[in-house]
């Protein structure tokens, strides 16, 4: 009983001593980040028979230097957009807004040496358009991946006066700026809106969402050294020995039969290497596929598409978000 009470007692000091010792990290980290300001200018203009909003961002840390990273856009409280931050710390980016009030707010969710801020909502009142249409938007907007490591991201289709339908619309989804060895895909990839969809904002099946995967890539093993070590030294056999053999053969009278000698030589070491780790098909199957890049790490801004088509004009609308391959 005494040794077990003992234990128990000891573990119970090493819990309360790692909570004390970590109780001061989350404030210790605050201490080190500045105060950041988040500003954002919208101007609208009617294009086509919609509201399109110019957003203007600049997020400055409480030292008047840019910040850096990405902001995400939220709409009504909702994040419909995310873009990356430039040198500056500025961004720019347009949207396609369906009609009614919105009200346009711009998050800075911070950085390791700036805290978290957000901009002034900028209210915006869109024009109401009586042909039929949609808007897209993505949550979240901003997302981060390890190597190798996959994601997804909800993509929201809004149907505007699809009431006024006289067929289906299909829309399309695909996405662009993705970096080198990563992948995107859509399910559904087509989504069809019909008179009945979304009859209002509150309806369980308005917005209408397809989820979008993106996936990276770890790199993937190449040959061997000692493959490739046995590969240049059955290269270099195949030059070295036939040659040798014909400038041995230049001091020997019998020279033509060195020199079919040599070629026999020649020809038996081609075909070594033909069936060994040296040629490609042995390699593929012996050892594998060849060494695949792994997807770099950086900050990316990928523009999701939602394209409809009534076979005569295609309407396209975009949004944007930003990757964070680390």
């Amino acid at each position: 009983m005494g040794s077990s009470k003992g234990r128990t007692l000891r573990l119970e000091w090493v819990a309360g001593l790692a909570l004390a010792l970590a109780a001061p990290l989350p404030a210790l980290l605050a201490e080190t980040q500045q105060a950041s300001q988040t500003t954002l200018a919208v101007a609208t203009r009617d294009q086509a028979g919609r509201t399109r909003a110019s957003l203007d961002i600049t997020v400055t840390g409480e030292d008047g230097l840019p910040a850096s990273g990405a902001v995400s856009i939220e709409d009504n409280g909702r994040q419909r957009a995310g873009v990356p931050l430039d040198a500056e710390g500025q961004a720019k980016l347009e949207l396609d807004l369906e009609a009614g009030d919105h009200s346009l707010r711009v998050v800075y969710p911070g950085d390791a040496t700036h805290r978290r801020s957000a901009s002034e909502a900028s209210d915006v009142h869109a024009l109401a358009n009586a042909t039929p249409g949609f808007s897209v938007s993505v949550s979240p907007a901003t997302l981060t991946l390890p190597v190798g490591q996959s994601g997804s991201v909800t993509t929201f289709i809004r149907p505007e006066n699809n009431a006024s339908l006289t067929a289906p619309m299909f829309v399309t989804l695909s996405c662009q700026g993705l970096p080198d060895q990563s992948s995107c895909t859509f399910t559904p990839e087509n989504i069809e809106i019909l008179p009945s969809s979304c009859p209002n904002p509150s309806s369980p099946s308005c917005p209408i969402t397809s989820t979008m995967v993106i996936e990276t890539q770890l790199g993937t093993g190449s040959l061997t050294s000692s493959v490739q070590r046995d590969c240049v030294g059955a290269a270099a056999w195949a030059i070295l020995i036939p040659g040798g053999i014909v400038l041995l053969g230049l001091g020997w009278r019998r020279r033509d039969w060195l020199g079919k000698l040599s070629l026999l030589v020649l020809l038996g070491l081609v075909a070594t290497l033909g069936t060994s780790a040296c040629n490609v098909r042995y390699n593929y199957f012996n050892h594998g596929p060849p060494h695949n890049p792994a997807t770099p790490a950086g900050t990316y801004k990928l523009t999701i598409s939602a394209q409809s088509n009534n076979g005569i004009t295609a309407v396209t609308h975009t949004t944007t978000m930003v990757l964070t391959v680390k």
